[in-house]
């Protein structure tokens, strides 16, 4: 089956794996599609997964607590742990973190893994998804200038 290259691209930016850091450089050297058009499917890809995670984590977590002994017991631990480790760095910097995290454009920092963070600092679904969008919007920024900065320089 042959997938028309918007939806191919807007698909695999919704990929845990991929997201937008995978499907940017595909939209533009592959597909040749206009850095904005590439953006904003990528973008808008990409947060769609962070929304739905954003409100299916917390009755998911309650749920698995409640059926599993390990998950009681283990969960509480792991959110415990990771809210210690970084419950300094957020006080200080706020949902602005949340969206440099979202913007570094390297692997398990994309809008999957923030919205997780969101979740475990209790940071407000409507604010999550702002910080979500805007580091979404650097990260492509920033994928795209290096994807068409290299593609530049191979060509010449």
């Amino acid at each position: 089956m042959h997938l028309p290259p918007e939806l191919s691209v807007f698909l695999l930016s919704m990929l845990p794996l991929t997201e937008l850091r995978g499907a940017l450089p595909l939209a533009l050297t592959y597909y040749h599609m206009p850095v904005v058009r590439a953006i904003a499917l990528t973008v808008f890809g990409n947060i769609i997964p962070g929304v739905v995670l954003l409100y299916v984590l917390d009755p998911v977590s309650r749920l698995l607590r409640k059926k599993s002994r390990l998950c009681n017991r283990l969960l509480p631990w792991l959110f415990a742990r990771t809210r210690n480790k970084f419950t300094q760095k957020y006080e200080r910097w706020g949902e602005a973190a949340l969206a440099v995290f979202v913007a570094i454009p390297l692997p398990v920092t994309g809008a999957w893994t923030g919205a997780v963070a969101a979740y475990l600092f209790d940071i407000p679904r409507y604010r999550a998804v702002l910080s979500l969008l805007v580091g979404l919007c650097i990260s492509g920024g920033i994928v795209a200038g290096v994807t068409l900065g290299i593609f530049h320089l191979i060509s010449l």
